[in-house]
């Protein structure tokens, strides 16, 4: 079977691309409901955004009107029939709410937006954009035109073959009319794979199209099904017939992935689609083809398509395809009829929505071909080798190891060989590859992480693809030739894989050509840039940001590559900063939060608990959540933040205050928080679990009060901050303790998690330990200024680390360790090097980030990691592999440190008095260690591109500052100088330019407030 990119032009769910309006053009970049141009959207009052552009400094937005029409030739103050917001005087233009006639489902409508500037002079006029309503409805009948959920009749659901069902129907096209536009609506209970008239569908990316992979994307199924809309309008133009045709995978319905679900069976479910086909003539008639067991429907599950699984694969045999049978015009006479599958009846509550966000795809522009390609004969050397395992025996006449040769290399394998492609990155998706050979061979593609070496954790000989690390997971594509002389090109639709490593075998002679690593990913759209001259961090910074693209896969998950792949809320929560700041994320995150309150609602205890993993039910600990559980605040306040649109806290509000009321409910006057079964996750030096869960509930609360003032709840805003203060006295008295004159941070009180796997059953909790003192600076858990400092005092000597800091303490964890290294785990990792610069230690977080023994972020980079590891210690130079029983080598966690890249060592950070970037703050942190020189950030904010850069130059002399602020918006600089009258643009001091308002200097800091625009200064260091 061939899979390609289908056809040009075709259909999306959503639209990825950025604004196209003209190159220069002063009003542009134009969303609706945080998107550009969708299509196919649910939202009955969108809210749309806009940013403008102009060359002047200090020009921000005065005025707008914006236009609503049922055609472009309707955009004009006279014609728009949808909306004339009539000329409003704000300086609005983030989330901007639709006030115009109601919607109707179906339907494209166009728009503009006319902006002046505060000093009332014309800005310019938007080039018109669009938007697509979908279906508009909840219930699964309105607006489906009687389109059911079908399967294959009589199909045992899980039995081998994946049901194809199709159906072809005549189309109403003439000499007098022609097709119009055709949209398909389609959903499963499964995934799909979908055809119109022999063509997959795709969706237009980066100029041209491609594919998605398993959609429509996981939820609580029995709370919320989403469908996707495409454009299939170029699919059936000038053809009599249209042909409709699915194939039906598990996904994560059936699957392993989610056991303990509520929907979930042990006998698995039927798998089922529902769809309906759109099409409209020039004539202004209409015709519609939907999914209903008596409408000429058929099914068979005796294709190529043989077994599927989320975890385990896909087995493809090429032997059993149907040419043609997606295409019109294919005999289906002896194909199985298809049956209603009673879905609406088991779960009548559950809604039917369409996706809101970006789907996960396949992007080509990230493809990667092999780097080298090693054929193994055998294995030898077992008995000599330190784990008895030996090592591979390397044909050196077909093993290629120059990369551009290996890039396109063919590669001849016979019975009992193995080819390892190695694609130089740890990435998500599935391969493509290509094979000659007899007909009947089977040949298994085994994709993994890591090769083998010859440590104690090796699961093979050295040289050889390690798959320890993803326990039960078979993570194998299974292909069998049909024998085509001219040769068979194959590539999954119906799995995921997360791998480095391809190891190949086949019964039978093959040659394998073009094997390529297809990346799939819905975090398709970069916002961020950051860049040093620094290659190791630089390099750091890459694996962080293709961990965000393997993780961020419909659902934010925590590992790509095992039998877990599940949206750990605790992962999401500390990473949700840095992937806003990465990728155009908000809508993804908006509808992960609408996930997360489904689950509250089916798993949260006393429904009100938000959970541990969101959707499903697996692994789901009905015991203390903290830290997990607080997702459910902290997005919403962190996509507010990043966004400026206060939307997801108003649509969230009653989940997260029936969240805050429970914790009290659960603990009353006491203030402390609801328990913890994870703590500091994976964390060298142990924290109490309980202490983990009183900082968090005491963060939870301070952000409620943040929220609920933005959201005009005064009242419970003041409530809030009464809670906090509560928690914070009762954290104080239970925690503090001050004998001996001495203040300390009791974080030994109780134990760690005890579910953690691999810990040392003999390590116990400790007194200052790293995250503490890191959660207690950040909330100001402490009664005074010289509290403050001590406490500050012992997080540097914890860190530092040196010889009299062990010899203090010969019981701690961090004598096994060297100087400056972190000892922080998930719960730590987002806050230790923010703490440390606000504290005014950032010589510490530049040494940590620096640091390359174990435990830090550079361990791993050294070790020639390209996706960031779950443990510190995933693999050592000492021990090897870590535990099996939990080592990912791509989680996303620790990468949350790219956040302060973006807002300290950048210097871009949000001000969150002024959320979505409207104010923004300015302040590069230089590195004091003197490693890193160079540093360029820029963020596409709400507002336009926020850039900051800085070069330390004339031997650390002088400092050279680019920065742009954003029309519409205005920043503080906060910029290290001798003096304010060495801050200059040209010769000019800063503080003298036009428009610039001097407010400070101090301590080597001078801070200014700076309008939009283009700057370029420099600066006396010393």
């Amino acid at each position: 079977m061939s899979v390609g990119a289908g056809a040009a032009g075709g259909g999306t769910s959503t639209a990825a691309e950025p604004s196209r309006a003209a190159e220069g053009a002063a009003v542009w970049g134009l969303t609706v409901e945080h998107r550009t141009d969708p299509l196919g959207m649910d939202a009955n009052r969108p809210r749309f955004g806009w940013r403008m552009r102009s060359a002047a400094r200090g020009r921000s937005q005065g005025s707008y009107r914006i236009l609503v029409a049922s055609s472009p030739d309707k955009l004009s103050t006279a014609r728009a029939d949808l909306w004339d917001s009539g000329r409003v005087h704000s300086s609005d233009s983030v989330a901007v709410r639709y006030e115009g006639e109601p919607l109707s489902a179906s339907t494209r409508y166009h728009w503009t937006v006319t902006v002046w500037d505060s000093e009332d002079r014309p800005v310019g006029v938007a080039s018109p954009a669009a938007f697509e309503t979908g279906l508009m409805s909840t219930d699964g009948v309105a607006g489906w035109d009687g389109a059911q959920w079908i399967g294959m009749k009589g199909k045992t659901p899980r039995s081998a073959g994946a049901p194809m069902l199709r159906k072809e129907t005549p189309l109403r096209a003439d000499g007098r009319r022609q097709v119009r536009e055709a949209r398909l609506y389609v959903s499963a209970l499964g995934v799909y794979d979908a055809h119109v008239n022999g063509e997959h569908v795709t969706v237009p990316q980066d100029g041209g199209t491609t594919i998605e992979l398993l959609p429509p994307g996981w939820t609580n199924y029995d709370q919320r099904v989403t469908y996707l809309t495409y454009d299939v309008t170029h699919l059936v133009t000038r053809q009599r017939t249209v042909a409709l045709a699915f194939v039906l995978g598990n996904g994560w319905y059936n699957g392993r992935v989610s056991e303990g679900s509520t929907y979930y069976s042990q006998d698995g479910n039927a798998l089922a689609v529902k769809a309906k086909l759109l099409i409209r003539y020039t004539d202004g008639t209409a015709q519609t083809v939907v999914t209903e067991p008596d409408g000429g429907w058929k099914a068979t599950d005796t294709g190529p398509y043989r077994a599927d699984d989320i975890y385990d694969g896909q087995t493809y045999d090429a032997r059993r395809e149907l040419p043609g049978w997606t295409a019109p015009g294919f005999d289906d006479s002896a194909w199985t009829d298809v049956e209603r599958v009673a879905f609406d009846d088991r779960y009548p509550d559950a809604r039917l929505v369409a996706y809101p966000a970006e789907t996960a795809r396949l992007m080509p522009r990230w493809d990667r071909r092999p780097r080298s390609i090693t054929v193994a004969t055998g294995v030898t050397g077992q008995d000599g080798s330190p784990n008895g395992k030996g090592r591979i025996v390397v044909d050196p006449a077909r093993t290629v190891t120059d990369p551009e040769q290996a890039a396109s290399a063919a590669v001849t394998i016979g019975s009992g060989e193995t080819a390892v492609f190695d694609l130089g990155q740890n990435m998500v998706g599935v391969a493509r590859y290509g094979l000659h050979g007899p007909a009947g061979t089977r040949v298994e593609f085994r994709f993994g992480e890591m090769l083998n070496d010859d440590s104690a954790g090796a699961d093979g000989p050295e040289g050889s693809v390690y798959r320890a690390n993803l326990r039960s997971a078979k993570a194998t594509s299974t292909y069998i030739l049909k024998g085509d002389r001219h040769g068979e090109t194959h590539q999954d639709a119906l799995t995921f894989y997360g791998f480095r490593y391809v190891s190949v075998t086949a019964t039978d002679t093959v040659t394998i050509t073009g094997l390529t690593g297809k990346v799939a990913t819905s975090a398709i759209r970069e916002t961020g840039t950051l860049t040093t001259d620094d290659p190791d961090i630089n390099r750091l910074m890459s694996n962080i940001r293709w961990g965000q693209r393997g993780n961020y896969l419909w659902v934010p998950t925590d590992c790509p590559q095992r039998d877990e792949r599940l949206g750990w809320t605790g992962d999401t929560q500390v990473f949700a900063t840095t992937g806003l700041f990465n990728a155009d994320a908000a809508a993804f995150l908006g509808h992960f939060q609408t996930t997360v309150v489904d689950s509250q609602a089916v798993y949260g205890t006393d429904g009100a608990q938000f959970t541990g993993v969101a959707p499903g039910g697996r692994y789901n600990f009905p015991g203390g959540g903290s830290g997990w559980a607080d997702c459910g605040v902290i997005v919403p306040w962190t996509v507010w933040q990043m966004t400026g649109d206060a939307s997801i806290v108003e649509d969230n509000w009653p989940a997260m205050t029936r969240y805050l009321e429970w914790i009290h409910e659960q603990t009353g006057d006491t203030y402390a928080g609801q328990g913890s079964l994870t703590g500091d996750w994976l964390a060298p030096q142990k924290t109490s679990a309980q202490l983990m869960s009183d900082v968090y509930y005491g963060y939870s609360t301070r952000l409620m009060a943040q929220m609920a003032r933005a959201i005009g709840r005064t009242a419970e805003a003041e409530e809030y901050q009464r809670l906090f203060g509560r928690i914070r006295r009762a954290f104080i008295n239970t925690y503090l303790s001050t004998s001996d004159g001495q203040v300390t941070v009791k974080s030994s009180l109780g134990d760690a998690s005890p579910i953690e796997p691999g810990a040392d059953p003999d390590q116990k909790t400790e007194d200052n330990s790293q995250t503490a003192l890191l959660w207690v600076l950040k909330l100001g858990f402490y009664e005074t200024q010289a509290q403050r400092r001590a406490l500050l005092g012992h997080l540097a000597d914890n860190i530092r680390n040196d010889a009299a800091y062990k010899a203090a303490h010969p019981d701690s964890s961090r004598v096994r360790y060297a100087e400056s290294t972190l000892s922080v785990g998930f719960l730590g990792v987002n806050v230790l090097a923010p703490v440390l610069t606000d504290e005014g230690r950032a010589d510490l977080a530049y040494a940590l980030l620096h640091q390359d023994a174990l435990p830090s972020w550079l361990y791993s980079v050294r070790g020639g990691a390209t996706t960031v590891w779950e443990r510190w210690n995933s693999y050592s130079d000492d021990a090897g592999f870590g535990p099996v029983s939990m080592n990912s080598f791509n989680h996303y966690a620790y990468g949350a440190i790219m956040e302060w890249m973006y807002t300290h060592m950048a210097g871009i950070a949000p001000d969150p008095d002024s959320p979505g970037f409207r104010h923004f703050l300015l302040r590069p942190h230089l590195d004091p260690t003197g490693r890193i020189t160079r540093v360029s950030g820029s963020y596409e904010s709400p507002y336009g591109e926020i850039r900051s850069a800085w070069e330390v130059a004339e031997a650390g002399r002088t400092l050279v500052y680019d920065a742009v602020v954003p029309a519409n918006s205005e920043a503080t600089l906060r910029l290290p100088a001798t003096s304010a009258d060495t801050v200059r643009e040209g010769r000019t001091p800063l503080a003298r330019v036009p428009g610039v308002r001097f407010l400070s200097a101090a301590d080597g800091v001078c801070s200014y407030r700076l309008p939009s625009g283009r700057y370029r200064l420099s600066a006396a260091l010393r």
